[in-house]
């Protein structure tokens, strides 16, 4: 099963743009996301902490900093559950055409 907090964490647009930023640009801090994005360095955090909780990025403290960086493990659990729903439907819906042939 998957855990509703990755479903939480990619639904939100923020969200969805920091872990994408974290993804293709590599490590930063809030600040350094807040930079670009239309929200408060607070919001970042926040949106950073729902991430965190979701296990999509990992914390790096480096002195006064923490550092963020994507951790893509989860995604795989939230594919081979995608997955499984998939073949779950194609079976039911093979076994629809059957009857109704």
């Amino acid at each position: 099963m998957v855990p509703h907090e990755v479903f939480a964490a990619l639904a939100d647009p923020t969200r969805l743009d920091v872990l994408t930023r974290l993804a293709k640009g590599g490590p930063a801090t809030a600040t350094e996301l807040s930079v670009s994005v239309p929200v408060s360095r607070q919001a970042i955090t926040k949106h950073l902490a729902a991430l965190d909780a979701a296990g999509l990025v990992d914390r790096n403290p480096s002195g006064r900093e923490v550092r963020y960086s994507f951790d893509p493990s989860p995604l795989g659990d939230l594919v081979k559950w995608v997955e499984g729903v998939g073949d779950t439907w194609d079976r039911r819906l093979e076994r629809l055409g059957s009857t109704l042939e």
